[in-house]
Protein backbone atom coordinates (compact mmCIF):
# COMPACT_ATOMS: atom_id res chain seq x y z
CA UNK A 1 0.00 0.00 0.00
CA UNK A 2 2.10 2.85 -1.76
CA UNK A 3 0.48 6.50 -1.09
CA UNK A 4 0.80 8.40 -3.39
CA UNK A 5 -1.64 10.97 -3.85
CA UNK A 6 -3.41 12.95 -0.41
CA UNK A 7 -6.57 15.24 0.01
CA UNK A 8 -6.51 17.49 2.89
CA UNK A 9 -9.57 19.02 4.28
CA UNK A 10 -8.88 21.91 6.85
CA UNK A 11 -10.69 22.38 9.88
CA UNK A 12 -10.37 24.42 12.84
CA UNK A 13 -9.02 21.27 14.80
CA UNK A 14 -10.11 18.07 13.14
CA UNK A 15 -8.83 17.57 9.43
CA UNK A 16 -9.72 14.59 7.34
CA UNK A 17 -7.69 12.98 4.97
CA UNK A 18 -8.64 10.90 2.03
CA UNK A 19 -5.49 8.80 0.39
CA UNK A 20 -5.35 6.80 -3.19
CA UNK A 21 -2.49 5.20 -4.56
CA UNK A 22 -1.40 4.99 -7.66
CA UNK A 23 -4.25 2.99 -9.52
CA UNK A 24 -6.43 5.60 -7.71
CA UNK A 25 -8.03 3.26 -5.14
CA UNK A 26 -8.48 4.97 -2.02
CA UNK A 27 -6.22 3.58 0.90
CA UNK A 28 -6.41 5.93 3.50
CA UNK A 29 -9.35 7.86 5.13
CA UNK A 30 -8.70 9.16 8.59
CA UNK A 31 -9.43 12.44 10.57
CA UNK A 32 -6.34 13.75 12.60
CA UNK A 33 -6.19 16.58 15.21
CA UNK A 34 -4.16 19.64 14.34
CA UNK A 35 -1.21 18.20 16.90
CA UNK A 36 -1.14 15.26 14.76
CA UNK A 37 -0.21 16.37 11.64
CA UNK A 38 3.20 17.08 11.84
CA UNK A 39 3.92 13.33 12.95
CA UNK A 40 1.88 11.89 10.32
CA UNK A 41 2.65 13.40 7.24
CA UNK A 42 7.09 13.20 8.68
CA UNK A 43 6.68 9.49 8.91
CA UNK A 44 4.80 9.25 5.81
CA UNK A 45 6.70 8.74 2.55
CA UNK A 46 6.79 11.62 -0.07
CA UNK A 47 3.55 11.94 -2.19
CA UNK A 48 1.28 14.60 -4.24
CA UNK A 49 -1.01 16.27 -1.19
CA UNK A 50 -3.50 18.92 -2.38
CA UNK A 51 -5.24 21.49 -0.57
CA UNK A 52 -8.20 24.08 -0.80
CA UNK A 53 -6.79 27.27 -0.73
CA UNK A 54 -7.40 29.48 2.46
CA UNK A 55 -5.35 31.52 5.01
CA UNK A 56 -3.71 28.18 6.97
CA UNK A 57 -3.35 25.84 4.16
CA UNK A 58 0.18 28.21 3.08
CA UNK A 59 1.05 27.68 6.55
CA UNK A 60 0.42 23.26 6.12
CA UNK A 61 1.93 23.71 2.43
CA UNK A 62 5.13 25.45 3.50
CA UNK A 63 5.12 22.49 6.46
CA UNK A 64 4.44 19.77 4.69
CA UNK A 65 7.04 21.04 2.07
CA UNK A 66 9.42 20.56 4.75
CA UNK A 67 8.53 16.85 4.86
CA UNK A 68 9.54 16.15 1.21
CA UNK A 69 5.89 15.89 -0.12
CA UNK A 70 4.57 18.00 -2.99
CA UNK A 71 1.81 20.09 -2.53
CA UNK A 72 -0.53 22.07 -4.72
CA UNK A 73 -3.22 24.86 -3.14
CA UNK A 74 -6.32 24.82 -5.73
CA UNK A 75 -9.08 27.65 -5.81
CA UNK A 76 -12.23 26.01 -3.75
CA UNK A 77 -14.20 27.37 -6.77
CA UNK A 78 -11.99 24.59 -8.49
CA UNK A 79 -12.68 22.00 -6.37
CA UNK A 80 -16.57 21.83 -5.94
CA UNK A 81 -17.58 19.89 -9.37
CA UNK A 82 -15.38 17.00 -7.77
CA UNK A 83 -17.58 16.69 -4.59
CA UNK A 84 -19.56 13.55 -5.68
CA UNK A 85 -22.22 13.70 -2.53
CA UNK A 86 -23.40 16.08 -0.07
CA UNK A 87 -21.04 18.57 1.26
CA UNK A 88 -19.39 17.21 4.33
CA UNK A 89 -15.57 16.58 5.38
CA UNK A 90 -14.86 13.40 3.97
CA UNK A 91 -16.31 14.09 0.51
CA UNK A 92 -14.76 17.63 0.39
CA UNK A 93 -11.25 15.59 1.09
CA UNK A 94 -12.19 12.84 -1.80
CA UNK A 95 -12.65 15.70 -4.40
CA UNK A 96 -9.61 17.47 -3.21
CA UNK A 97 -7.73 14.43 -3.65
CA UNK A 98 -9.22 13.90 -6.83
CA UNK A 99 -9.02 17.60 -8.17
CA UNK A 100 -5.35 17.85 -7.47
CA UNK A 101 -4.40 14.92 -9.97
CA UNK A 102 -6.29 16.36 -12.76
CA UNK A 103 -3.79 17.98 -15.33
CA UNK A 104 -5.67 21.26 -16.91
CA UNK A 105 -6.43 22.11 -12.70
CA UNK A 106 -5.09 26.03 -12.19
CA UNK A 107 -2.68 25.81 -8.37
CA UNK A 108 -2.52 28.36 -6.67
CA UNK A 109 1.17 29.56 -5.44
CA UNK A 110 2.26 28.84 -2.16
CA UNK A 111 3.02 32.10 0.09
CA UNK A 112 5.86 33.04 2.10
CA UNK A 113 5.08 34.64 5.61
CA UNK A 114 6.31 37.85 4.59
CA UNK A 115 3.53 37.56 1.76
CA UNK A 116 0.74 36.62 4.27
CA UNK A 117 1.61 39.44 6.48
CA UNK A 118 1.69 42.06 3.76
CA UNK A 119 -1.57 40.76 2.07
CA UNK A 120 -3.17 40.86 5.76
CA UNK A 121 -2.25 44.97 6.05
CA UNK A 122 -3.34 45.39 2.28
CA UNK A 123 -6.79 44.21 3.46
CA UNK A 124 -6.98 45.59 6.80
CA UNK A 125 -6.01 49.05 4.96
CA UNK A 126 -9.35 48.26 2.47
CA UNK A 127 -11.48 47.71 5.39
CA UNK A 128 -10.76 50.82 6.82
CA UNK A 129 -10.75 52.84 4.00
CA UNK A 130 -13.91 51.51 2.96
CA UNK A 131 -15.21 52.20 6.64
CA UNK A 132 -14.58 55.94 5.97
CA UNK A 133 -16.20 56.30 3.03
CA UNK A 134 -19.16 54.34 4.56
CA UNK A 135 -18.95 56.75 7.41
CA UNK A 136 -18.75 60.21 4.89
CA UNK A 137 -21.60 58.97 2.80
CA UNK A 138 -23.70 58.34 6.27
CA UNK A 139 -22.83 62.03 7.12
CA UNK A 140 -24.21 63.26 4.00
CA UNK A 141 -27.60 61.53 4.05
CA UNK A 142 -28.21 63.14 7.07
CA UNK A 143 -27.46 66.96 6.45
Amino acid sequence: MKITTIGIDLAKEVFQIHGVDEYGKAVLRKQLRRGQMAEFFANLGPCLIGLEACGSSHHWARKLGEFGHTVKLMSPQFVKPYVKTNKHDMADAEAICEAVTRPNMRFVPIKTVEQQAILSVHRARRGFVKAKLLSKSDTRSTL
